[in-house]
């Protein structure tokens, strides 16, 4: 998988950003340690989720691009694909949720895709989206259950590693855990002794459960700010990736996820959503008690005015 990643990083030459690594003395002093931020929230479509979209379409065939992408996504994953499909020319269809952020979904129309909405409390967006697949013969390109979608979302945790060096830990956001297990078996490719965490809000802690059971738990459509981390479970090919190369799993709770998107904005000048956060929401309220060198992924800036507006008034 390691060669996939650094094939992904060469077909994403040009056209992915190098997305920054910022720190700031501030953090660094009141967690004593050296915090590195990784900035995909600069990334093509404000989220990391243009990594994998661009590396699993680009390598469509034409018969296959000509029938046109199907994506189910509250949000990034959906921008990503939408945004592909327009410089490829291909046509996309996106399943998203009646409950997704405006600014996202917005974008997404943006982009040129055509968006099917549907009711999370009614139906299941992976049993749409099989439907509608079957129906017009479209190639499903899912958020993180899929090959290059994963080697795509590794090419994070690579450039960490190129432009830092060594690290003692890699912190990152976990939904489905396509960039978890990409960034993990990167660390543990070039770095095996830098410790890999996914970081999940309290309200959907199926990864957690499910790596510390051992067995694949699920939730359904958990009520938290961090909405790139509503998936219902890690999935077939990120779960045993997990398993095999994350070294643990810690939770958030909703308080944590508005102090350190708070933190990120009045202190470090950067605008995260919720899931973007994360990583810094552990380090901050001591889920992950930091020490030596820690990489922590900004994943994303997709936050619409009115939820960053309620969030720094709390």
């Amino acid at each position: 998988m390691f060669q996939q990643i650094q094939a992904a990083q060469r077909r994403l030459a040009g056209q992915a950003n190098v997305t920054p690594i910022l720190s700031s003395r501030t953090l660094n002093q009141r967690l004593g340690a050296e915090i590195f931020c990784k900035c995909e929230n600069f990334q093509r479509v404000g989220a990391f989720k243009f990594r994998g979209a661009f590396n699993a379409i680009s390598q469509l065939s034409p018969s296959q691009r000509a029938k046109g992408v199907l994506a189910f996504s509250s949000g990034n994953h959906a921008q990503a694909v939408a945004l592909v499909g327009r410089m490829l020319a291909i046509e996309t269809t996106i399943v998203m949720p009646n409950d997704a952020p405006k600014t996202k979904r917005a974008a997404t129309e943006g982009y040129g895709a055509r968006v099917i909405e549907y009711d999370p409390e009614a139906t299941s967006r992976a049993r749409l989206a099989s439907s509608l697949q079957e129906e017009n013969g479209y190639t499903l390109i899912p958020p993180f259950d899929h090959e290059e979608v994963i080697a795509g979302q590794g090419t994070v945790a690579l450039e960490m590693f190129e432009e830092l060096g060594q690290l003692d830990m890699l912190l990152t956001p976990c939904g489905g855990g396509g960039l978890l297990s990409g960034s993990a078996i990167v660390a543990k490719t070039v770095a095996p002794a830098c410790e890999v965490i996914g970081i999940e809000p309290e309200a959907g802690d199926d990864a957690t459960r499910s790596f510390y059971l051992g067995r694949l738990q699920t939730v359904h459509n958990p009520r938290t700010l961090a909405d790139g981390a509503r998936t219902p479970s890690l999935g077939e090919l990120t779960f045993p990736r997990v398993l095999e190369y994350v070294d643990g799993m810690k939770t958030v709770s909703e308080e944590a996820i508005v102090e350190a998107v708070k933190f990120l904005f009045e202190r470090m000048k950067l605008v995260v959503e919720p899931t973007g956060a994360l990583g810094i929401a552990a380090l901050l309220s001591g889920a992950v008690p930091a020490a030596g060198r820690v990489g922590v992924v900004l994943t994303g800036g997709n936050i619409d005015g009115e939820t960053l507006t309620a969030i720094l008034r709390r």
